[in-house]
């Protein structure tokens, strides 16, 4: 039994982790929120503390204890990741064995300016063991989580999903011309959560690159699993690389993030940049991860994207 401390522990990735990690019925779990600690918990063995991360003081004397500290801080509302920085600190100073930073998605940020505080704590860790290991860390990296493939319909307990730009509800597709072939990673957020809280309880040093590879399939092999699970074909349009680096998607539709169905000029220039850096990071190869935690863990029995979408989508309209 260790004591385990999340950061952010009230985001929907971070929830099933959560539920993982209570589930072994193993740990004394801290979990970190800026909100209000809940008056009644009822999960046990788990505890709150309200923080503001500001205060590096405050985070010393709660890791104190601590083993591991999971980060699910959303980093695009971190300026200069001032909240991981000083977490990093706080857990070296405290002793702390190990550290995931906020990571939980792809190999590389190639074409993906939105990820760009991911970017900088990777190198921040990378330069701070540079002459020696101060902090064991891992990357944890499950490629693309499998449930985006089943909005609009919720396939796990917590996990949010949006609608991407392979769109299995509405039978649709945007890729770039040629991308057939790309490779990327396919992992169900059970999965993930099952594998981090085994990697909790992993006795050898954790990995620095910390892949977890559910399904690997091609772009190609992926729309054709679509047209199957489905039952009709996809309509795909395919996007000129050239147009996608310079910012601009032609295409006849868009993929929605607001509910209203509605969406502002900028929100549209949003999501524009979104899936023109998605198609190209694809191509680039960031949506395909490492497989290190599958070969920690043998033994462990993933789910197969085929299966995955051919049970979520069974009867659906």
């Amino acid at each position: 039994m260790v004591k385990v401390a999340i950061a952010g522990g009230t985001s929907n990735v971070a929830l099933e982790v959560i539920d993982a990690l209570c589930a072994a019925n193993k740990h004394e779990i801290l979990l970190l929120s800026r909100k209000d600690v809940p008056s009644i918990e009822t999960r046990p063995g788990v505890s709150w503390a309200k923080t503001d991360y500001l205060d590096v003081r405050q985070l010393v004397d709660l890791m104190r204890g601590t083993h591991t500290l999971l980060s699910f801080v959303v980093t695009q509302t971190d300026p200069n990741d001032i909240t991981q920085k000083n977490l990093i600190t706080a857990v070296v100073e405290a002793g702390v064995k190990r550290f995931a930073p906020s990571e939980w998605t792809l190999s590389s940020f190639e074409h993906m300016p939105w990820y760009a505080g991911k970017a900088e704590i990777r190198q921040y860790l990378k330069d701070l063991n540079r002459e020696r290991t101060v902090l064991e860390y891992c990357l944890f990296l499950p490629g693309l989580f499998t449930n985006y493939l089943t909005h609009p319909y919720k396939s796990a307990k917590h996990f949010n999903s949006f609608e991407m730009h392979i769109d299995f509800d509405r039978r649709r597709a945007l890729i770039m011309e040629g991308s057939e072939d790309d490779r990327i990673t396919l992992t169900t957020a059970q999965d993930f959560a099952q594998i981090v809280a085994r990697a909790v309880e992993y006795e050898g040093e954790w990995p620095v690159l910390g892949g977890i590879k559910g399904t690997e399939i091609t772009i190609g092999e992926l729309l054709k699993l679509g047209e199957r699970v489905r039952g009709a074909p996809f309509n795909v349009e395919r996007l000129k690389a050239d147009d996608l680096k310079a910012g601009i998607v032609k295409a006849s539709w868009l993929p929605s993030v607001e509910h209203s169905g509605t969406q502002s000029e900028q929100m549209v220039a949003f999501i524009s940049m979104l899936t023109a850096g998605m198609l190209l990071g694809t191509s680039s190869g960031a949506l395909n991860v490492s497989d290190e935690w599958n070969r920690v863990f043998p033994e462990y029995h993933f789910t197969s994207a085929d299966g995955f979408l051919a049970k979520a989508w069974m009867g659906k309209p």
